[in-house]
């Protein structure tokens, strides 16, 4: 017993913006702006995804146009000084790309981009062809979901399964994103189960949980 969770499938964008090892730096940031996104990914043949360039691989382009970098800086930020001077994606690109398969959980999504603290990831299938690109904006699509969808979830999947036969019917408010459960349960042991289930439904903002032991009620 398990609640489904959503997919990067369920909330990715299939229209993708992308450029080849050969776009040049102009060209690169016109798209961008066109397509206001901070990233694009570089794909090769196919469409198999080789790299993905940034605002932040752009940026040293700028950042050092009027300076001399001492020694210790040269050594220290060698790849942004290069960078500095590229003038194509495949110069300018960070690679291996980032990226991330469809069927990856909004969770496991979320843990990459923190990890490697980017923005948006690139969606491949098992050939590294890209299928869409998933941003931190998509991942926090499930929050949109709406009260009586989330309640139903909870009903469904996880009160239904845990209480078949509760003491009095176990009640499911959702408001706002955030779930009240009250009722009286014979399996009190299974309690906090319910409340970790139900905090993992995609879309839930915070759970309150006031499920009590009907066998406290006794004597």
């Amino acid at each position: 017993m398990e609640s489904s969770p959503h997919r990067v499938s369920d909330v990715m964008t299939h229209a993708v913006v992308a450029v080849g090892r050969k776009a040049l730096f102009k060209d690169i940031v016109e798209r961008m702006e066109e397509w206001k996104v901070s990233a694009l990914p570089v794909l090769e043949g196919d469409g198999r995804v080789i790299g993905v360039v940034s605002e932040a691989d752009l940026l040293p382009k700028e950042e050092f146009r009027d300076s001399d970098p001492d020694r210790f800086t040269q050594l220290r930020r060698l790849t942004d000084l290069a960078k500095a001077g590229a003038v194509s994606a495949e110069e300018l690109m960070s690679t291996p790309a980032v990226t991330v398969h469809s069927d990856a959980t909004l969770a496991e999504a979320a843990r990459i981009m923190a990890l490697r603290h980017v923005k948006r990831l690139p969606v491949v299938n098992a050939e590294g062809i890209l299928e869409g690109v998933v941003s931190r904006g998509d991942l926090l699509k499930v929050f949109l979901r709406p009260d009586n969808d989330l309640a139903d979830e909870i009903r469904r999947d996880i009160v239904d399964v845990l209480f078949p036969a509760p003491v009095e019917p176990v009640h499911i408010i959702v408001s706002d994103g955030v779930a009240t459960l009250t009722g009286r349960v014979g399996d009190a042991a299974r309690i906090p189960l319910a409340a970790r289930l139900v905090q993992g439904v995609e879309g839930v903002v915070g759970v309150d949980c006031r499920l009590t032991d009907a066998g406290s009620d006794a004597g």
